[in-house]
């Protein structure tokens, strides 16, 4: 069942409790789907879904995180809907798991002590393979932690 039926099911769900604000989030989740599918042209994979369920939380921490601090009605709008999202959307990866991964890549790679230099070049083959399953922020400051 892809993410779309998921949704769509959860949104039925939602309208039949009359729970308006939850009703919202998930068409807007909906939404964003059905528009990266039609951009798309086909079906999309799950990786591709579970990406689209991050963008939306990100700009969603976004919104809450710029506006104002007087427009609380924003922030808890806001709220409610990244907790609506994180329902579907995928676990991310713990530090150690990142790790384990960043040593699978030198030792394909063939570098015992990663330098700032070698960086890019492990990033290149790191990054493919964490996609949408970790945090590239938490990536990258775990490569800069097993280089010191």
């Amino acid at each position: 069942m892809s993410k779309i039926d998921v949704v769509r099911k959860a949104m039925v769900e939602a309208m039949k409790a009359k729970d308006k604000a939850r009703k919202d989030s998930l068409s807007m989740l909906l939404s964003a789907l059905k528009n990266a599918e039609i951009d798309k042209r086909e079906p999309l994979t799950e990786e591709e879904e579970n990406a689209i369920v991050k963008k939306e939380i990100r700009q969603t921490q976004e919104t809450y995180d710029l506006a104002p601090a007087d427009r609380t009605d924003i922030k808890e709008e806001a709220l409610a809907r990244m907790t609506v999202y994180k329902e579907f959307a995928p676990e991310d990866m713990s530090a150690e798991q990142i790790a384990e991964v960043i040593k699978g890549v030198l030792a394909e790679l063939g570098i015992e002590k990663p330098t700032g230099a070698d960086k890019g070049k492990i990033m290149k083959v790191l990054m493919p393979k964490v996609k949408g399953k970790a945090d590239g922020k938490l990536v990258n400051q775990t490569l800069s932690e097993m280089m010191k």
